[in-house]
């Protein structure tokens, strides 16, 4: 069996001074550049806007600081929030990262969830399905290099990316629309919450619309973890950053939305009770790679400080990384 090691990152710091997060941007690209070296086959970023704390509001562009310091890790943008950006902008800047890492860039698109974003970016909350639905067709007409009418008028987006037909592209969504759409367009679904249901109606679509795709799909009991020789030691030291990041996603949240690290906790013993985040030790980490085939390492988790992020890296990449299946 193998096992996926992802690294999250949002680079969240509380304060958002400037000099402190100068260093946790560099810190990032320099753990980016260490897992890469050390063989880890997967970093995610997000996007966010208007966040107090500065959380993740340019993945393409930490995308591109990733692909300038490694050669082979792959990066997931989960998600691009696609209805905020101008489509024929974003084809374009998908298709140079996709041509300057040599395809190893893949994109869930997502509507997002705060009405704020949309309205800080001019956007209409209520339109939200439709922007998205114009995103797909300029992005999927644009990849193909050829001119295509664009509101009025003809565009041509070069140059081609390297992924041919297209970059990596996935649909994200917990509802029937989303699955409809990913369904219609022919492309791969990426619910952001383990829903049988959402995998079974996306399947069915896809029968009905003559497509073809797959449901990439979290597990029912997906985790964030740090890595650290005392787990009871960092929960006691540094807990209240995994409660910071906890309490403030699921304060964007309405009780509608559903997600795979949705946490309901107020205080950090509940928190870890509930398992969405986790320290474990070397060998522990080991076990729940091995027995669940993936992992999600988060080290910069909440603000996290980065020398505390380090430790935890460092611990799995060499106490944990070198034991694992190919």
């Amino acid at each position: 069996m193998s096992a996926l090691t992802a690294v999250r990152f949002n680079c969240v710091q509380p304060g958002v001074e400037p000099v402190a997060m100068a260093e946790r941007y560099q810190a990032f690209v320099e753990m980016a550049g260490y897992a890469d070296d050390c063989g880890v086959p997967m970093l995610t970023l997000e996007e966010h806007h208007g966040a107090s704390d500065g959380w993740s509001p340019a993945p393409l562009i930490m995308a591109g600081l990733v692909f300038g310091r490694t050669k082979n890790i792959g990066v997931s943008v989960s998600a691009l929030l696609a209805p905020l950006h101008d489509p024929l902008r974003i084809a374009e800047d998908i298709a140079v990262l996709d041509l300057a890492s040599a395809g190893r860039l893949t994109v869930i698109v997502g509507l997002g969830y705060r009405p704020y974003e949309y309205a800080a970016h001019g956007k209409d909350w209520e339109s939200r399905g439709a922007l998205m639905d114009e995103c797909l067709d300029v992005m999927m007409a644009a990849w193909t290099g050829e001119p295509f009418e664009y509101r009025g008028t003809t565009v041509q987006v070069t140059p081609r990316p390297f992924t041919q037909p297209h970059p990596m592209l996935l649909v994200g969504g917990t509802s029937k629309p989303a699955a409809r759409r990913a369904a219609r367009h022919g492309l791969p679904m990426f619910p952001a919450a383990h829903l049988p249901e959402i995998e079974a109606y996306y399947y069915e679509k896809c029968a009905e619309y003559g497509t073809q795709g797959f449901c990439l799909m979290p597990s029912p009991s997906t985790a964030m973890v740090h890595v650290a020789e005392d787990p009871d030691a960092t929960w006691s030291e540094l807990g209240k950053y995994f409660l910071y990041e906890a309490t403030t996603y699921s304060h964007w949240q309405t009780p509608d939305i559903a997600s795979a690290v949705h946490s309901h906790a107020d205080s950090v013993e509940a928190l870890r009770a509930e398992g969405i985040y986790q320290v474990l030790t070397p060998d522990e980490a080991l076990g729940a790679v091995t027995a669940n085939g993936a992992i999600n390492l988060h080290p910069l988790v909440g603000g996290m400080p980065i020398a505390e992020g380090w430790n935890s890296l460092r611990l799995y990449c060499e106490q944990v990384l070198p034991r694992l299946p190919a």
